[in-house]
């Protein structure tokens, strides 16, 4: 008999795990649970989360509690009977009153190799980190925050030019696959769940828009980091008065050249490029977007915004 599965997830990573259970003879998925639709866009409206639209297509019962400790929601999974819970970037911890309920607990799969990088944003804070190497974990649950014992690991190098979107994309594919070849072996009990080292562990808080905020007096590795890591969201960002308005400008794309001035200093703005310098090197801005506008070269954005060299950029 294929294993019963409840699956909680609601950001974009989650989807791919989702499709990767139902597209498996070996699972079935007895329903899914979500966060409740949320408001977004200039009008407000509610949205469904990426992986309600997937139970949607599916025709997956579907449940959206506000708290997953609410005792309604605690007795509805109870009703389902799941062998197994799987969670997926679902964005709240469990009570011990839904983790001790499968017979074979609950799984997570989390985008970072543990116990680094425990929480909300693994993938961004490894390339802000300058880490060359990430991966997937697939991890037995317990009540604190990506702290359960270890299933199976999967590691990847991570591009020189890959942002977090980039990786967000291939982390998720990786821990779909490693979270159906895992499943099955645990629930035999042919793999032994390995407790993490919590003197190695670090965090990934959440990301917030004010981590984007450019700092001139940082390195220029390190602000190409930061362009890489919070692309598409926040954003690496500055402001820039345009035409007597205060305008929020976005980097997109970067690279570090070796030049020298006052952190901030337009060291060349013209139709060959723009570069800025850092508190060590510069960066040669590439790609960058106007604050309501499309993205578009540095040289086409000087070419509408004159910049004066040896201006500073604040």
């Amino acid at each position: 008999m294929p294993l019963r599965i409840l699956f909680m997830g609601t950001a974009e990573l989650a989807r791919a795990s989702l499709q990767a259970l139902l597209a498996s003879a070996l699972f079935e998925v007895a329903a899914v649970v979500t966060q409740p639709d949320r408001p977004k866009g200039r009008e407000l409206k509610p949205h469904p989360s990426p992986v309600k639209k997937i139970a949607v297509e599916a025709g997956l019962p579907l449940l959206q509690p506000e708290r997953a400790r609410d005792a309604a929601f605690i007795s509805s999974v109870a009703a389902l009977a799941p062998d197994l819970i799987v969670v997926a970037a679902y964005g709240q911890l469990l009570p011990p009153s839904i983790l001790g309920l499968p017979q074979f607990g609950c799984v997570n799969v989390h985008a970072s190799l543990l116990p680094k990088y425990r929480g909300a944003a693994p993938i961004q804070w490894a390339i802000l980190n300058n880490e060359q190497e990430t991966g997937v974990t697939i991890m037995k649950m317990s009540e604190g925050l990506d702290t359960g014992d270890i299933l199976t690991q999967k590691a990847t190098p991570i591009g020189p030019e890959e942002t977090a979107a980039q990786l967000h994309d291939r982390l998720a594919t990786l821990g779909a696959e490693l979270l159906v070849g895992t499943l099955p072996a645990y629930c035999v009990g042919a793999i032994r769940p390995i407790p993490q080292d919590n003197a190695a562990a670090t965090h990934a808080r959440k990301i917030s828009r004010e981590d984007g905020r450019i700092d001139w007096s940082q390195t220029a590795p390190a602000l190409r980091n930061r362009i890489r890591a919070f692309t598409p969201w926040p954003g690496a960002y500055v402001n820039l008065t345009i035409r007597g308005k205060p305008r929020l400008v976005k980097f997109w794309r970067a690279a570090v050249e070796p030049s020298q001035g006052h952190p901030g200093q337009i060291l060349q703005a013209d139709r060959n490029g723009l570069v800025i310098a850092c508190g060590r090197d510069a960066l040669r801005i590439q790609q960058l977007q106007v604050e309501g506008g499309r993205q578009m070269t540095a040289a086409e954005f000087v070419a509408g915004h004159p910049l004066a060299v040896t201006a500073l950029w604040k």
